[in-house]
């Protein structure tokens, strides 16, 4: 049997008022659906999320939440085959050594599309991890933040038609831009981002930049620093934990990246002279 391709957007009739015009149109939407995880067999989250991309999207929330640290860690990923009794909405995972004990399992927590792993993240538990500082050698040309909306703009195609959809891209030094994936959640697109480079044996992005859509928060940074990234840029604010984790870990966080302008938060010795 075929497998159905992943529906990113959905349609739908809705009531349109412009100028005090009213008319009956259709639009688009971004579609959400729950995915389940699942290691071992067993069920380890669900998430939120825009279907397409999903094993680089569980791949890379096995790496950016810490329960793999070495890619030949995963023995396979692959969603089930139709027929086989579970919905398209999971990805199974069989991993080489028993990471997980019984009661990791057993924790089932949820994974909005808004906020990721709510309750779960802090500082602390980052320095439990291990997690290094990343690249201090990285340097950019403050100008190519610049280019970096427009070019991950260019390739936004369901957003354009949805106007519902987070972005994240991996840029290289230079400003090429290397990969983009979209996902009603900005964290999940950075998952799906990571877990590219992970089943592509890429890892660690040393020398790369990350933009996401929307704000930098905390959960943005926490998982660039698992993927080794040295720096992370967004069109809108960080939040306030973001820019202390930055700051601590010497990460590069660069805000409100519009037109000629940003603000960056942390690692200003990467791309910017010392401000007078």
């Amino acid at each position: 049997m075929v497998r159905a391709t992943p529906r990113t957007v959905e349609l739908t009739p809705v009531t349109e008022w412009e100028d005090g015009a009213v008319r009956a149109v259709d639009d688009f939407l971004a579609a959400e659906e729950p995915l389940e995880i699942r290691v071992q067999g067993r069920p380890l989250t669900v998430t939120m999320r825009t279907p397409g991309n999903d094993c680089e999207l569980a791949a890379g929330f096995l790496w950016t939440e810490g329960i793999i640290d070495r890619p030949e860690q995963i023995a396979s990923l692959r969603e089930p085959e139709p027929g086989e009794g579970a919905s398209g909405n999971v990805v199974q995972v069989e991993l080489k050594q028993r990471l997980l004990q019984p009661a990791d399992l057993q924790r089932n927590f949820f994974a909005a599309s808004s906020c990721g792993i709510c309750g779960k993240a802090s500082i602390e538990a980052i320095r439990v991890r291990g997690l290094r500082a990343p690249n201090p050698a990285l340097r950019l040309d403050a100008g190519v933040f610049c280019e970096l909306p427009a070019r991950l703009r260019e390739r936004q195609s369901t957003f354009d038609r949805t106007g519902g959809l987070h972005a994240a891209a991996l840029f290289d030094a230079s400003g090429a831009l290397l990969e983009v994936r979209e996902d009603i959640g900005r964290h999940n697109a950075v998952d799906k981002i990571v877990g590219w480079a992970l089943l592509a044996g890429k890892l660690p992005l040393s020398e790369h930049v990350l933009m996401v859509s929307g704000r930098g928060g905390f959960e943005i940074v926490q998982k660039a620093l698992a993927a080794g990234i040295p720096v992370v840029a967004s069109v809108s604010a960080p939040s306030s934990l973001a820019v202390k984790l930055a700051r601590e870990m010497s990460l590069t966080l660069v805000g409100f990246l519009r037109g000629r302008r940003f603000v960056v938060y942390s690692g200003q010795e990467r791309c910017l002279p010392a401000a007078r």
